[in-house]
């Protein structure tokens, strides 16, 4: 699985980021200023970085020539307010391979950091599979048993984000949050569309195997286990 470290100071921004990258197969690491992008570039290896420009202490300008100084064959793709055509020549000379101005497609931006992936040689799984279940997070494309599943956008995206995350359980609220990217709202909604899921995607939906409810706390995916 590639590791991808996220480096930005804007929550919001990271956390949008993050679930992207994650429910297309890939480990994401995080931090939220300079100095502490390099100690973590420094204690694990990284696949790929994704880096704000503007960071509080060291900008994103001086951290990329770092990684690039340290670690030559790392991808960098820039993610910055500033689009300017001076400030995207100032992130290419640093040494980034791409650069993607905000506000920015998160769909277009998983693409742009699998293209260096591979470019480099890291193998991009562009499915999420377990057992007869298969996800194509960049077509946009479910199967069951080889048969095309058809899904709303929230059924899809409720899937690919079990399928990426296998094992845990998520309460409503987080998955309201990560999902619909909801701060406030129904929470029934998110029960509704698991119970619309699984009359598609379980054998038995009445009695539900893959996507499991655990009482009390929220739902989990067991899978193929």
């Amino acid at each position: 699985m590639a590791r991808v470290l996220v480096v930005d100071d804007d929550a919001a921004v990271a956390d949008v980021v993050v679930a992207y990258l994650e429910r297309a197969g890939m480990e994401t690491a995080r931090a939220t200023d300079g100095l502490a992008a390099l100690t973590v570039a420094e204690a694990s290896g990284l696949d790929a970085v994704v880096l704000d420009l503007m960071l509080p202490g060291l900008d994103g300008i001086e951290v990329c020539r770092r990684l690039r100084s340290e670690w030559p064959a790392l991808p960098v793709i820039m993610l910055t307010a500033r689009g300017e055509e001076d400030d995207r020549l100032l992130g290419l000379e640093a040494g980034a391979d791409d650069y993607i101005v905000k506000p920015f497609s998160p769909r277009e931006l998983v693409l742009r950091v699998q293209a260096v992936l591979r470019r480099t040689g890291v193998s991009m799984p562009m499915l999420l599979q377990d057992g007869v279940l298969a996800l194509d997070p960049v077509a946009h494309r479910a199967w069951r048993d080889g048969g095309e599943l058809q899904l709303t956008v929230r059924e899809f995206e409720l899937l690919r984000w079990f399928l990426a995350h296998p094992g845990a359980v998520h309460n409503r609220e987080t998955l309201l949050r990560e999902v619909w990217g909801w701060e406030v709202g129904d929470l029934s909604t998110v029960t509704v569309h698991v119970r619309r899921l699984r009359e598609k995607i379980e054998p038995d939906p009445a009695r539900p195997r893959l996507l499991v409810t655990v009482f009390g706390v929220g739902y989990r995916w067991d899978g193929k286990r």
